[in-house]
């Protein structure tokens, strides 16, 4: 398990609706100090709290900011981009622009900051999705499903060496991301990121934050059309 209290967490994404919170509720649940990291960092009025300029994408902001935030114990890989769009008529720019972001951003995240929680036995944090189980996303749905293996992948790499690694996993949720989003009933960023932090520091490696979530994860053990009934008269 892993405490919050007087740890130094780097939350990816910051600015977000999530990423907002994430940084909010580390303070507040006693973190010593929190790396706001964002494309265009924004200011808190938190001594607590330093903004950081990252973009996920760029190898070498990666390595600055590496270099910045060396004494991260926690990190939130929360960055996500969501474009709209089928992978047979989408800009495949879009499609590559989703897997950048989504899978690789925190592949290289993790690599370059590995050392630093291997040596505090700290622990990485990636926030996945319901669509990492259900297509309706397309290349959202296809960066979030590879994301769940690498979080897999990374626990077998990470976990020998005292680091948790914890998959956290959320349906529709009232944040900038889903604007437009016709979803009833979404999730509040608080009530995520409560149920995260409440898996973090209880020691678990997977947390279904709704019972949308749970319901599709379930529905993997099943015939393929239990998810997509439609192709039941095909």
């Amino acid at each position: 398990m892993t405490s919050l209290k007087d740890a130094t967490v780097l939350v990816t994404g910051a600015n977000g609706g999530l990423g907002a919170e994430f940084v909010t509720t580390a303070v507040a649940r006693g973190a010593r100090l929190v790396y706001a990291a964002a494309r265009d960092p924004k200011g808190w009025g938190d001594n607590r709290v330093v903004p950081l300029q990252l973009d996920v994408t760029d190898p070498d902001a990666i390595d600055r900011a590496r270099e910045r935030a060396g004494d991260t114990t926690i990190l939130v890989n929360n960055a996500a981009i969501f474009p709209r769009g089928d992978l047979l008529t989408a800009p495949l720019d879009d499609i590559t622009a989703n897997i950048e972001t989504n899978l690789i951003g925190p592949i290289r995240l993790t690599r370059a900051f590995a050392p630093a929680l291997r040596s505090a036995e700290g622990a990485l944090v990636n926030v996945g999705s319901v669509l990492s189980w259900f297509a309706v996303g397309k290349a959202h749905s296809v960066s979030k499903a590879a994301l769940w293996m690498a979080t897999n992948a990374f626990r077998l790499e990470l976990s020998p060496d005292g680091v948790q690694v914890l998959g956290a996993y959320l349906g529709p949720t009232d944040t900038p991301m889903q604007a437009g989003s016709n979803a009833t009933g979404m999730n509040k960023p608080a009530d995520v990121v409560a149920a995260v932090f409440d898996a973090l520091e209880a020691g678990q490696h997977e947390v279904l934050v709704d019972e949308t979530t749970k319901r599709v994860h379930a529905a993997l053990s099943q015939p393929v059309t239990a998810l997509y009934p439609a192709l039941a008269s095909r």
